[in-house]
This record gives C-alpha cells, sequence and structure tokens, in this order.
C-alpha cells in the first residue's frame, strides 16, 4: 500500500529547492494553511507554487486549509503568556496593546457567555479563566501560561455554541482557486454531515474536500460526513483542545478501531512526529503509535510544524517515509 505524506508548507518550507526536496524525501502532497495567509500572501504563494509544479513531469495536489467556523486570533504581536495575570479579549482583528488579545468572530463571544468559562489557545496549550465577558469583550485569567502568537486557534471546550459557515475570506479563496486544477480543500471545524453537505454544495460536485474531524459531533457522525467528502483528517490537535487530552484519547481510539470500515481515505494529523520539530529524528512513542494506527487502516499523515516550522522539514518527511515504507501492510 502506498501511504500518502502531506506536508505543510510555512517559514521553514518556503523555497522551491526545499520543496523538490520534501518530495525526493517522499511528501505525496503540500498543504497551506491560509488562516495564517492575507489573500495577497496566498497569491504570492500560489504563483510559486504554480511555476515550480511547472517544472515537474506530475503536478502533486495542493491541499488549501479554509477556516470554516474554527476560532483564531487575529493579528498581534506574539508573546507570553503567564499564569495568574489578567487579559482582555476584544472583538477586533488587529491590535499592538499590551495585555489584549483580538478575537475576530463576534459568536465566539456570544458562545462564551454560555460556557463554563474556560478558554483554551493554541491546541489547549495556554488556558484562560473568564471573569467578565460582555458582547464585545471579555476580561480573563491566565492558568496555565506559555507562548501565544498570531492566528492560533482559541476553543470553548464546554460550549457549542458556533457560527457555522464559511466566512467572507474562506470565500474569497475558493472564488480565486477552483479553477485551478491541482487545488484541494480542507475544511476546518466541521460539526456534522449537514454542515458537510452545505459545503459541498458551495463548492461544488467537482471539489475535492476533505472533512477534518475536530470535534466529538463529527467524530459521531464521520461515516455520514464522509458521504459528502472526498477524505477524511483526524485532526487530534483541536480535538484535545475541544474534549480534554483524555477524553480525546478515548474518542480517538475508539474512531480508529474502525477506521478500516471507510470507503474514502482517512489520515491522522496532529502532533505525528512532533519530535522532529526540535530534533532529527523522532521518539519511540512516535513511531510505535504510527505504526499501530497504520495497522488500523489510516491511509497516510500529515506534517504540520514538523515541515512548516520545523528546524528539520527534510528530514521529517524523510523519517516518515522511511517508516511507512517499513510498515507497508
Amino acid at each position: 500500500m502506498k501511504y500518502e505524506i502531506i506536508a505543510t508548507l510555512g517559514p521553514s518550507s518556503s523555497s522551491a529547492r526545499c520543496w523538490r526536496e520534501l518530495l525526493a524525501a517522499g511528501a505525496t502532497a503540500f498543504r497551506l494553511n491560509t488562516s495564517h495567509l492575507s489573500l495577497g500572501e496566498l497569491s504570492i504563494w500560489l504563483d510559486k507554487i504554480d511555476g515550480f509544479f511547472s517544472t515537474l513531469e506530475t503536478r502533486h495536489p495542493l491541499i488549501l486549509d479554509l477556516q470554516g467556523s474554527k476560532w483564531r486570533l487575529g493579528q498581534f504581536p506574539g508573546r507570553e503568556l503567564v499564569r495568574g495575570e489578567n487579559v482582555e479579549l476584544v472583538l477586533e482583528a488587529k491590535t499592538d496593546r499590551d495585555g489584549v488579545l483580538p478575537v475576530p468572530h463576534p459568536d465566539f463571544f456570544q458562545a462564551a457567555s454560555l460556557s463554563n468559562g474556560e478558554i483554551t489557545l493554541n491546541d489547549a496549550r495556554v488556558r484562560l479563566m473568564i471573569e467578565r465577558v460582555t458582547s464585545d469583550r471579555l476580561e480573563a485569567r491566565v492558568v496555565l501560561g506559555g507562548p501565544i502568537a498570531s492566528h492560533k486557534g482559541i476553543t470553548l471546550p464546554s460550549s457549542e455554541y458556533r457560527k457555522e459557515t464559511l466566512s467572507e475570506k474562506d470565500q474569497a479563496i475558493l472564488k480565486q482557486t477552483q479553477e485551478v486544477p491541482f487545488i484541494r480543500y480542507a475544511i476546518s471545524y466541521v460539526k456534522d454531515a449537514a454542515e458537510m453537505l452545505r459545503y459541498r454544495a458551495v463548492c461544488g460536485p467537482a471539489a475535492y474536500l476533505v472533512a477534518k474531524l475536530e470535534r466529538k459531533s463529527a467524530l459521531d457522525e464521520a461515516f455520514q460526513i464522509a458521504q459528502a467528502a472526498d477524505e477524511l483528517w483526524l485532526c487530534r490537535g483541536d480535538l484535545g483542545a475541544e474534549l480534554g487530552q483524555a477524553a480525546m484519547a478515548e474518542a480517538v481510539y475508539r474512531f480508529s478501531a474502525r477506521v478500516g470500515e471507510f470507503t474514502i481515505p482517512v489520515h491522522l494529523a496532529g502532533q505525528v512526529l512532533e519530535h522532529m520539530v526540535e530534533h532529527p529524528n523522532p521518539t519511540r512513542s512516535e513511531v510505535g503509535y504510527l505504526y499501530e494506527a497504520l495497522q488500523k487502516g489510516y491511509a497516510g499523515l500529515i506534517l504540520s510544524d514538523e515541515t512548516a516550522v520545523g528546524k528539520y522539514p527534510v528530514e521529517s518527511c524523510l523519517a516518515a517515509a522511511l517508516f511507512l515504507k517499513g510498515f507497508s501492510r
């Protein structure tokens, strides 16, 4: 079986030379997370990638992550949040004020008023507790500190309330790229089969759509979602932020037991070889888990930070390819 390796592009992998090395190392497709790019920046990336692909005999797929209903922070100077400090979250797209984080999603503040008060940031690496909330701002206290930067995900683990739709930016990306033959789309934070059917109607029957499973409701309806998708990704980072680590582990265990029953490819995402962001080799536990996942029927994996911002993007891809070759069923 030929496994897929999807390499996310970013600052560590922004040159044609690196792309050629990633393909030689075993990458079968590239990915761009459009949440971290303006429309103008995306155009520059697409022009460069199109020019690179024109030098190859085969144009590999390029998957564009669409934000969907996922909440993300706006633009602000990156910083370290410290346990015990107070921060303010405001309904803005960008800010440079100290102690303020912009959140450009009105429904986030509506959901916050209905939540248990916990906020997680950056795949639950940082946690806040709400102390006061209004329709366009809230005050919170840091209970788990850590680094935070623009466009990182923000979650209310106890709340199901959110606006289920493509943003204006997502729609502009679709309009800009739908005629490009090598483009595929990965839809973030799909809630259920009904939402995925709406995305299929918007994108059209010919579009190649990936449904990212990041919520319990999506796992519960994964087989129905698969009827409107061409591919599924199990995304453990945001799933852990939604459910908490222990509940995420149980949900992934139950889902993985049925991966072989799907009629479309299912890929594994979320810290697959996270150790290689800073180190040239994976851990034994990463290799062991990857082996188990592939034996259960996963068709491939997504390298995220490993290739986008890590120190060893090509080595990460090569390590994944070598292990996948050795793990062939």
